[in-house]
């Protein structure tokens, strides 16, 4: 279950004290958690990290590494890594349900309370102390770093609200506890570290290495229990911040992330992330160009390399594209939206906000985009219809037979002006092999016919002209 989602209701379990010893309930500190519950899923072959894709010989063994071993963890890469839905997966090696002090603000095992007001409940309450379950989605919290964020919102601050009542200023109660130890006994998450100003990594110092909180002028021994993960994009270290050097020393282990190093990890993640419309079908071969694409940016020598390129780039593109054929489904009545080739240029510009490029492309974003996009189809064609007999088709043609397309032609116009095709079926099970089973819909077929007039138009052996929301190709 994700960390963000609402918990579901606490089975029956011991309300108190006295009821939670007589259950036979062991405490573990969280360290120990993970490492038990990691072991158990390595030793029944579960999924350690449910939704990652393409670290399986590079990060996770790491990472395994890192918490077998107990470590705080910092990880880094460039942007659109994966790096918090990695982090937000290690709440699956927490137990499902863990007791706490009812009422207490950080979280206390009610065996071994630390706080200075549940200390004093627990002696005056005895086995009576009330214990409430919290579910391990509960257990998470999550900071993204900014320039302005303070040590108090982190780490705690003096609550003026109790000075008013009467408490001294030297009273630990006095204290209004911030993030990190109102995570204690769970996982707490800092994103893009390097934007924390050095006075808040400072602040965590002690929280790392002693498990205690300095608070204005005076410290408070609060053995905090929790594991401390962060991220951090290697370019900030020089660009707009750094993580400084005692900070680094005292997180156990660093690991280094990386996109998809495969086309077939690329494309697992487009399926598991792109939010597509209810009902609209994006082919397979459409979702393999729009992979492409994404690599060719990643790789091109006109982007910034050093700041990445996004899986978020993907996924947008995906969604996008799935929207352009919904909007043409709406315009021109079809049931079944179905994308094709003449959508792919409409995630261009919405696109563009996504990349760095380098400072010889200035004006010439788009055009570099669209290059790469048809280097991206033509990849995808060579794969998929490279060894097909397209002669039937590129025949229609050879008569001096022109075909109009566009993202506002609808399907069975297309295949109208085209006309029959000899060996389409064979043509949609290479283009679009995970079609559901049964006749081709209209939809699909001319997705696959579109397809393969794009690709002999980009192998030369078709023309085209290119029109503002579509194109004319001829012999």
């Amino acid at each position: 279950m994700s960390a963000l989602l609402p918990p579901p209701a606490p089975p029956p379990l011991p309300r108190t004290l006295a009821a939670l010893r007589e259950s036979g309930h062991v405490h573990r500190p969280v360290a120990a958690e993970v490492r038990e519950n990691l072991l158990r899923r390595m030793g029944s072959g579960e999924p350690r990290f449910p939704g990652v894709h393409g670290f399986d010989a590079t990060v996770l063994p790491r990472m395994e590494r890192a918490l077998l071993a107990g470590h705080d963890i910092v990880l880094l890469g460039e942007r659109g890594q994966g790096k918090t839905r990695l982090i937000r997966t290690l709440t699956a090696l927490l137990d499902e349900w863990s007791p706490s002090v009812a009422g207490c603000p950080v979280n206390d095992h009610p065996y071994a309370p630390v706080c200075p007001a549940c200390v004093r409940r627990s002696a005056r309450e005895g086995d009576g102390l009330p214990v409430v379950w919290r579910h391990r989605g509960e257990r998470y919290g999550e900071k993204l770093a900014t320039p302005d964020t303070g040590v108090g919102e982190l780490v705690g601050d003096v609550d003026p609200a109790r000075l008013a009542e009467g408490r001294s200023l030297g009273d630990p109660e006095t204290i209004h506890y911030g993030l990190v130890p109102r995570a204690n006994r769970g996982v707490f998450c800092v994103n893009e570290l390097p934007d924390l100003p050095a006075r808040a990594q400072v602040a965590l110092f002690n929280v790392l290495e002693e498990r205690d909180l300095q608070v204005r002028g005076y410290s408070l021994r609060l053995p905090l229990d929790l594991l401390l993960v962060a991220s951090a994009n290697p370019e900030d270290y020089t660009s707009r911040g750094r993580i400084v050097t005692p900070l680094k020393d005292r997180f156990g282990a660093q690991v280094r992330t990386h996109y998809p190093p495969a086309l077939a990890d690329e494309l697992a993640l487009i399926r598991q992330e792109a939010a597509l419309p209810e009902g609209t079908v994006v082919p397979a071969h459409l979702l393999e160009a729009v992979a492409r694409f994404t690599r060719l940016v990643r790789a091109s020598r006109k982007v910034d390399a050093r700041s990445g390129v996004s899986v978020r780039f993907s996924v947008t593109a995906a969604e996008t594209v799935a929207a352009s054929a919904l909007r043409r489904a709406a315009l021109s009545g079809e049931e079944l939206p179905v994308a094709r080739v003449c959508d792919l240029p409409a995630a261009v510009e919405p696109l563009l906000g996504k990349v760095e490029f380098e400072m010889d492309a200035e004006g010439r974003e788009a055009e570099i985009l669209h290059a790469l996009l048809r280097r991206a189809v033509a990849e995808v064609f060579r794969e998929r219809l490279g060894e097909a007999d397209l002669s039937p088709l590129s025949d229609r043609f050879s008569g001096g037979g022109t075909v109009e397309t566009g993202d506002l032609v609808g399907a069975a116009e297309l295949l109208r002006r085209v006309g029959a095709v000899p060996g389409l079926a064979t043509m949609i099970e290479r283009a679009a092999p995970d079609a559901e089973d049964g006749p081709p819909t209209p939809g699909l077929a001319a997705a696959v016919v579109e397809f393969a007039l794009e690709g002999l138009y980009l192998e030369r052996r078709l023309s085209k002209d290119t029109l503002p929301d579509g194109g004319v190709y001829r012999f």
